[in-house]
């Protein structure tokens, strides 16, 4: 008696589950116009690339950075010495002091001249000529004081200092490198990035600023589908190099990235017809991809990439097919 219940009881427990399945959410699989999109490889660059320059030619005595670090606008990157500049400070200084010895004797004749001619003992003549060297002696010590502020600040100089804020991504000297004036201490990346991509010529004309395309997954790996994510053109280069064209595009997120990592992207080359159905509506078991029919049925189907309204089913079901959610 008791197996009978449990029996009528498991018997009413599935009808209650198949007509909740039947009342469920429904989609119809339908054959729709959508964009034909084509893998194209893509890497990741640095919206602005700034280089790190010598100001003044000679030696680097120290390196602050290294590959991968960040820095800040102004930070000192490296110090280049010119033991020229270290020669001629120690030269004018000694040429600035004779001067001073000699500005400090032109001052004693000029003042004693000026008694002698107040006292009526000496003569106009000699007082002129008394201060017109003291006037050449001060002058001649302005010079000199003016040529060492110029070597002070070529010293200064020799500061390689960052030109904005980023990361560093080459540092293609070392410390007793020899280095002119204009030469590359470091190379550095801003903190934004985009994805720059190439596309042969013939898909020219499907290719404009503010299409949308698709990122894969990081890297060269395969991609799923709940890995890619939107991004936007954002110029379209009008020079077309060795018969690609050359596009950037904006993706959120790409600040951890490496410079130079490649990763793949879909570009839409045109329309085509496919079969789209809601991405919810698939569900999968065992690394297989199902889809069950308003009879009840499941059927095995094979999808492809996300597309306007869902997603691309290659496979297992037909036009009209009526499914339901999961």
């Amino acid at each position: 008696m008791s197996r009978r219940i449990v029996l009528s009881v498991l018997t009413l427990a599935l009808s209650y589950a198949s007509a909740a399945a039947a009342q469920g959410e429904t989609a119809t699989v339908h054959l729709t116009s959508v964009d034909d999109r084509k893998a194209v490889v893509a890497t990741v660059e640095p919206v602005h690339q700034l280089l790190a320059r010598s100001r003044i030619a000679g030696t680097i005595t120290a390196v602050n950075v290294k590959e991968g670090d960040k820095v800040k606008a102004g930070d000192k990157i490296a110090i280049v010495g010119d033991e020229k500049l270290m020669l001629q400070m120690r030269a004018t200084q000694s040429r600035i002091e004779a001067q001073q010895a000699e500005r400090a004797q032109a001052k004693i004749d000029f003042d004693r001249a000026t008694t002698l001619r107040r006292t009526g003992a000496g003569s106009q003549a000699k007082l002129d000529e008394a201060k017109t060297r003291l006037q050449v002696a001060e002058r001649t010590l302005q010079a000199l004081q003016s040529d060492r502020q110029v070597i002070e600040q070529q010293s200064i100089e020799g500061a390689v200092l960052a030109p904005g804020a980023g990361r560093i991504l080459t540092v293609p000297v070392a410390e007793g490198s020899v280095v002119m004036g204009g030469d590359t201490v470091a190379t550095m990346a801003t903190d934004d990035y985009i994805l720059r991509l190439e596309l042969p010529e013939r898909h020219a004309r499907f290719l404009k600023a503010g299409d949308e395309i698709l990122v894969g997954a990081r890297g060269m790996r395969e991609t799923d589908n709940s890995a890619i994510r939107p991004g936007k053109v954002v110029l379209v280069y009008p020079h077309i190099d060795q018969g690609r064209v050359i596009a950037d595009v904006a993706v959120a997120g790409l600040g951890d990235y490496f410079v130079g990592e490649r990763t793949r992207v879909f570009v839409a080359t045109g329309k085509r017809e496919a079969l789209v159905l809601p991405e919810s509506f698939i569900y999968r078991r065992f690394g297989v991809s199902y889809a069950k029919l308003k009879s009840g049925v499941e059927v095995v189907v094979q999808v492809g990439e996300p597309v306007t309204g869902g997603i691309e089913i290659l496979s297992g079901l037909h036009d009209g097919d009526v499914v339901v959610m999961p």
